[in-house]
């Protein structure tokens, strides 16, 4: 049996050791009171390493790093402000690598913190907002600590927990924490329409997450028998499954099923997928499977980018001096839609950064996160690049044709 820690008196410096690695659930599932305790105690612990997904709160903080050694993925969320401070060592690996990685020991994890929701009558608990890598971590690590939040929805998955699995819990009552609504502008929804345009009825969908994504899902209230397929989900997803849009029933595999490996969304997503046997969470082993994503008929991978080059080949993780995205699971999902029978890779994004500067470029400003060779369809609101099959110079002309007007004559000037 577990043994019960209270609020206030968790001596995290008997659980983890000098040296260790803890990880825990990303975004809405991190566990907050285990992780704050974590924080505040690092001191009694000494120099240990912690690694993050996407981060929602500011639980870790630039001055933590006195102790803590930050290791992520990503660059998104808060982890910016430890990225920005020089505190944040980035793994640029794929996100189908996770498990491997972690399994073999090359991510070493010592102390997993979890969010769980209470066990159901078969004395289950649920992982609740995330499975993906956490459940390589799971059979990996040496202590398994656990918040059981009667708040926290309980889904339905591919791996349950119970008492023996466990080595301590912490119960607790709180709302999880939540994304605020991305903001949508008349650019994004302009690359919403070019999207939605390339998606027909019984499509299976993967998204990334942000403003582009969320238009894009908004904008398909028309169609029928859509599914999903995808590393995150959000509200969206609710909303268009209760209006019978997303109904996962043309699926070739997991048909009346939307499957995901964590929710990135409000109370919303939250509430529609507690016992909800339609949304169903796997590990990352599943939801980003090259196998698995190519027996998708339909499979359409809507991705983002910071920058593309002329060529085709996509920045997705530094703009300027500062790691802002990740290597993540484009590539991945890319992939799979291009093996995939009527599968669409599609990468969209706005045709100017925030501060003007045009994001179809001659030359990369940052580090290549997908090669020319997997270019698939790049979408901006001028327009649409399939630059599937095309030469070098037939790739130029596409893109320039989608770069903002006011870029593309000095654009094409260049080479």
């Amino acid at each position: 049996m577990p043994t019960l820690l209270q609020p206030g008196s968790i001596d995290f410096a008997s659980i983890v050791r000098s040296g260790d690695t803890v990880m825990w659930g990303q975004a809405n599932a991190e566990p907050l009171p285990l992780t704050q305790a974590l924080v505040a105690q690092r001191h009694d612990i000494g120099t240990f390493r912690v690694f993050l997904g996407v981060s929602s709160t500011d639980t870790c903080r630039p001055e933590h790093a006195d102790c803590i050694d930050f290791v992520s993925y990503c660059g998104t969320g808060a982890n910016r402000a430890l990225a920005r401070a020089g505190a944040l060592d980035v793994l640029p690996c794929h996100y189908s690598q996770f498990p491997q990685m972690i399994r073999a020991g090359q991510l070493k994890v010592d102390v997993l913190l979890l969010q769980l929701a209470p066990p159901d009558a078969e004395g289950r608990y649920s992982l609740s907002i995330a499975h993906e890598y956490l459940i390589a971590a799971l059979d990996t690590a040496r202590v398994i600590v656990a918040e059981i939040n009667e708040q926290a929805p309980w889904t339905y998955g591919e791996r349950y927990l119970r008492d023996d699995d466990l080595d301590f819990i912490l119960p607790s009552s709180r709302a999880p924490l939540e994304n605020p609504p991305a903001t949508t502008g008349t650019i994004e929804l302009a690359i919403a329409g070019h999207v939605a345009g390339l998606i027909d009825d019984g499509a299976t969908l993967q998204f990334g997450l942000g403003a582009i994504p969320e238009a894009v899902l908004a904008s398909l209230s028309d169609r029928r028998d859509l599914g999903v397929h995808s590393g995150a989900i959000g509200d969206k997803v609710a909303d268009l499954m209760e209006a019978g849009v997303i109904n996962n029933l043309r699926k070739s595999i997991d048909p009346g099923v939307s499957v995901a490996g964590v929710m990135m969304g409000s109370r919303r997503i939250h509430d529609f997928a507690h016992r909800n046997r339609a949304v169903q969470f796997r590990s990352t082993t599943y939801t980003h499977d090259p196998d698995v994503l190519a027996r998708i008929d339909r499979f359409v991978a809507l991705n983002s980018a910071l920058e593309v080059d002329l060529s085709g080949q996509i920045n997705a993780e530094v703009a300027g001096d500062s790691y802002v995205g990740a290597v993540g699971g484009a590539l991945d999902f890319l992939r799979g839609a291009r093996h995939a029978r009527g599968g669409l890779p599609v990468v969209a994004l706005p045709s100017t950064a925030a501060k003007g500067a045009s994001r179809i470029v001659a030359t990369l400003s940052g580090p290549v996160s997908t090669p020319r060779s997997d270019a698939g369809i790049i979408v901006t609101e001028y327009g649409v690049a399939d630059l599937r099959g095309l030469t070098l110079r037939q790739r130029r002309e596409r893109l320039l044709a989608i770069a903002h007007p006011d870029y593309r004559s000095a654009l094409g000037g260049i080479g």
